[in-house]
C-alpha cells in the first residue's frame, strides 16, 4: 500500500484528552468536573460508565510516553484538567495537580516530543457550573485566570497552546441537546454558552500572549454538510445547520462578525436590549490573531428539512441531521455509525480556505475512527478498517495541500482506546488497545502502519 506523502516540515502527532484517559478522579486534590457529575446521573452514559479510572494515564503516563516515542511522533496533543489545577474553578493553584503536567511535559521533552496543550476539553469544574457555567460571562473570566496560571508554570516548555476543543460540543451538545455534560436542554442558554466560550478564548489568548508562549490557537470541529436533495427546503435547512455548526465559530474568529443567517435560525433567542450577553468590543477580543487553527474531522453529515419547531438549538432548528441513512449501501460506516467518505475532508478544507482569507495555518488536531477491533489468539489487533480509514483521509489531506490549503500537521485520534463520553467504553478509537480490566496496552496494526508512515516521511527528508 502506497503511503501518502507530505511536504518538508509537516508535523505528525497523536492526541488524547484528560477526562477520557487520566482516571485518578479524586486524587491529589482534584475537584469534581461536570463530567464526574453527569456520569453519576442514571441513564446519561452507556452502561453507567465513568472516567474514574479510564486508562489510568495519571499513573501510567511514562508508559504512554514510551509508546509515543516508539511511534515516532513529532508532537503529542493532550489536555489539562481544569479541576486538577483549580478544584473550585478559581483561587490558588492546586500544586499537586499542576505537578502532574509538569512531569508529563518533562517526560515528553526528554523523549524528543513537542507538547501541545489544550486548556479546555470539556471538563469544567463543577463549582463553576453551579454558578451558571458557560451561560455566564464570569466563567470566561475564570477561564482566563486559569490559562494564566498554567502558562506561568508550563509556558516555557509547551510549544503549542489550544484554548478550547470543539466549543460546538460544549455549547450545543452540552447546553442544548443535553447529550453531554452538563446535560441541559436550553435555547438562549446554549447561545449564551457559545458566546461566552468564545469570550473565554479571547481572554485566554491575552493571558497566553502575556506569558510569552510560542504558538496559540483554537480547535474547532466544522462539518461538511450536504443536502439530502436540491429542494429549496433542504438547501435552507443546510444554511441553518451551517450557522449552528460552523458559522457561530468561524465568523467571529476569522471574519470579525456574527453569522449572517442567525436571525432566521434562532429568532427571539438572540440577545437584545439590556439582557444581551454580547458586549461592545467582544468581536475584537474574540478575533485576535492566532498562530493556527485546529480542525477536527471525522465524517460528513446530510441535512434534510423537517417540520418546524421552536428555534431552539436543541432541535437543530427544524432540520433532520443524518450521519448515515442517506449514504449508499456501498459506503462503509464506522461503529459510531459514521460514513467513511474521505473526499469530503478535502472539500471542507478547501471551502474553509476560500471562505476565510484570514484563516491562519491549519493543524488537523483530530482524525480517526472507531472500529470493531478484535484481538487474535496471538494477541495481535488486525484493525485493517482503521488503517483504510486513516490512509484514505491522509490521502484526502494530501490532496488539500496540493489544492493550496496551508496545513502544517496531523494528529491521529487517538493514541489510546478511552472513555468515549456518553458512549462509555463501547467505542474504540485508539491505535493502541487498552484492556480496561488490566490496563495492558497493545499497539494495533494501525499503530505500526502510522509508525511506518512517519518513518518514511523522515527518510524522504520531511522532518
Amino acid at each position: 500500500m502506497r503511503l501518502p506523502e507530505f511536504p518538508d516540515g509537516f508535523l505528525f502527532g497523536a492526541a488524547t484528552a484528560s477526562y477520557q484517559i487520566e482516571g485518578a478522579y479524586d486524587e491529589d486534590g482534584r475537584g469534581p468536573s461536570i463530567w464526574d457529575t453527569f456520569c453519576r446521573e442514571p441513564g446519561r452514559v452507556a452502561d453507567g460508565a465513568t472516567g474514574d479510572v479510564a486508562c489510568d494515564h495519571y499513573h501510567r503516563y511514562r508508559e504512554d510516553v514510551a509508546l509515543l516515542r516508539e511511534l515516532g511522533v513529532d508532537s503529542y496533543r493532550f489536555s489539562i484538567a481544569w479541576p486538577r489545577i483549580q478544584p473550585e474553578g478559581s483561587g490558588p493553584v492546586n500544586t499537586a495537580g499542576l505537578d502532574f503536567y509538569d512531569r508529563l511535559v518533562d517526560e515528553l521533552l526528554a523523549s524528543g516530543i513537542s507538547p501541545a496543550a489544550t486548556l479546555y476539553h470539556w471538563d469544567l469544574p463543577q463549582p463553576l457550573e453551579d454558578l451558571g457555567g458557560w451561560r455566564v460571562r464570569e466563567t470566561a473570566e475564570r477561564f482566563a485566570e486559569y490559562a494564566g496560571l498554567v502558562a506561568a508554570r508550563l509556558g516555557d516548555r509547551v510549544d503549542r497552546w489550544i484554548t478550547l476543543n470543539e466549543p460546538f460540543c460544549s455549547a450545543f451538545v452540552g447546553y442544548a441537546a443535553g447529550a453531554h455534560a452538563p446535560g441541559a436542554r436550553e435555547g438562549r442558554g446554549a447561545l449564551a454558552a457559545a458566546h461566552h466560550l468564545l469570550v473565554g478564548h479571547g481572554l485566554a489568548v491575552r493571558e497566553l500572549r502575556a506569558a510569552g508562549v510560542r504558538e496559540v490557537g483554537i480547535t474547532l470541529n466544522p462539518d461538511r454538510l450536504l443536502p439530502a436533495t436540491d429542494s429549496p427546503a433542504d438547501l435552507a435547512a443546510v444554511r441553518r445547520v451551517e450557522t449552528l455548526h460552523n458559522d457561530v465559530w468561524f465568523e467571529p474568529l476569522f471574519a470579525g462578525r456574527y453569522p449572517e443567517h442567525e436571525a432566521e435560525t434562532w429568532g427571539e433567542l438572540l440577545p437584545s436590549g439590556d439582557g444581551s450577553y454580547r458586549r461592545e468590543g467582544d468581536l475584537d477580543l474574540i478575533g485576535a490573531p492566532l498562530d493556527f487553527v485546529g480542525i477536527n474531522y471525522y465524517r460528513p453529515i446530510t441535512v434534510a428539512d423537517a417540520p418546524y419547531r421552536d428555534p431552539d438549538p436543541a432541535t437543530r432548528t427544524a432540520v433532520d441531521v443524518r450521519a448515515e441513512e442517506s449514504w449508499r449501501d456501498d459506503v462503509r460506516h464506522t461503529t459510531m455509525g459514521w460514513p467513511v467518505v474521505p473526499h469530503t475532508f478535502t472539500d471542507l478544507l478547501v471551502d474553509l480556505t476560500e471562505r476565510y482569507p484570514a484563516l491562519p495555518p491549519i493543524l488537523i488536531t483530530e482524525n480517526g475512527s472507531a472500529e470493531a477491533d478484535t484481538t487474535d489468539a496471538d494477541g495481535r489487533v488486525r484493525d485493517t478498517d482503521r488503517i483504510d480509514y486513516l490512509h484514505g483521509h491522509l490521502d484526502a489531506l494530501a490532496a488539500a495541500l496540493r489544492a493550496g490549503v496551508d496545513v502544517r500537521g496531523y494528529y491521529v485520534w487517538s493514541l489510546l482506546d478511552n472513555f468515549e463520553w456518553a458512549r462509555g467504553y463501547g467505542q474504540r478509537f485508539g491505535i493502541v488497545r487498552v484492556d480496561y480490566a488490566t490496563q495492558a496496552r497493545t499497539p494495533k496494526d494501525s499503530y505500526h502502519w502510522y509508525q511506518r508512515l512517519i518513518a518514511a516521511h523522515r527518510t524522504r527528508g520531511g522532518a
